[in-house]
């Protein structure tokens, strides 16, 4: 693992677009896994900028999203459909064409095939070149819950209270988030070649602390990121402030 470390959110967010930009600078034609979420805002923000002000092309560019609710239309502007257009897709010149965030439209009967068909398009599609991820403050990444399997492929996770009360804030009470989410599973990110794993503020600094100096559990999703042959941890000082262990910290 590398761990970098920044002084505060706005140049943690640089210094990750700076990374995905570096990709497609060398790979025009890279797929990314992109995450939802406050976290990527910024790095989304500066990719836009990049877009604009110096020319970053995405029109070859390959996404596939980690995960949606289950039963929220992409035209919900809490769907993460949404979002993703909202805060990116729409302000830079990738091709809709190449763009998969998962589908929660589809029955519960139906879903186990789509989640393979997910997989698969991947695969087609030649694999993760960079997979960006956020952390919950209980250690999951994407929505794979503690006690989700560390090989765990794209599938219908029950959100747990946790998570559903860190959501509440966006759709007025905890009764009105989905119980279910599609997500790429753990197995499906850790194919990815290159991972990096944003995190800011104190709220995220324990789960960091065990993702990084823990022992790899699935109780810890993130833990997993141990394994992972190129991984970053970006952070900002505060998610950084519990490390007591690390013996190398690029700043």
């Amino acid at each position: 693992m590398r761990i970098i470390v920044k002084q505060d959110y706005e140049e943690m967010s640089r210094f990750g677009a700076e990374l995905i930009g570096g990709q497609l600078r060398m790979q025009p034609d890279s797929v990314l896994g992109l995450a939802t979420g406050g976290t990527p805002l910024g790095i989304y923000t500066e990719l836009i900028r990049m877009h604009h002000e110096a020319g970053l092309d995405f029109s070859k560019v390959t996404t596939f999203n980690l995960d949606e609710y289950v039963g929220l239309p992409p035209e919900h502007e809490q769907s993460y459909a949404w979002f993703m257009n909202e805060h990116l897709f729409r302000h830079i010149n990738v091709s809709e064409r190449f763009v998969h965030v998962p589908n929660g439209m589809h029955t519960f009967d139906d879903i186990p095939t789509y989640c393979q068909w997910y997989e698969e398009a991947i695969e087609r599609a030649g694999g993760l070149d960079i997979q960006l991820l956020g952390i919950g403050a209980n250690g999951h990444i994407a929505f794979n819950e503690p006690s989700s399997s560390l090989g765990s492929r794209t599938r219908i996770k029950t959100l747990s209270k946790q998570t559903r009360d860190d959501n509440a804030r966006f759709f007025g009470s905890e009764e009105d988030v989905p119980k279910y989410a599609i997500t790429m599973g753990i197995g499906t990110i850790m194919e990815a070649r290159e991972i990096i794993l944003a995190a800011s503020g104190e709220a995220k600094a324990e789960a960091i602390r065990e993702t990084i100096e823990g022992p790899i559990t699935q109780m810890v999703p993130a833990s997993a990121m141990q394994m992972h042959r190129n991984v970053i941890l970006l952070l900002d000082e505060a998610a950084a402030s519990r490390l007591t262990k690390v013996p190398l910290i690029e700043r």
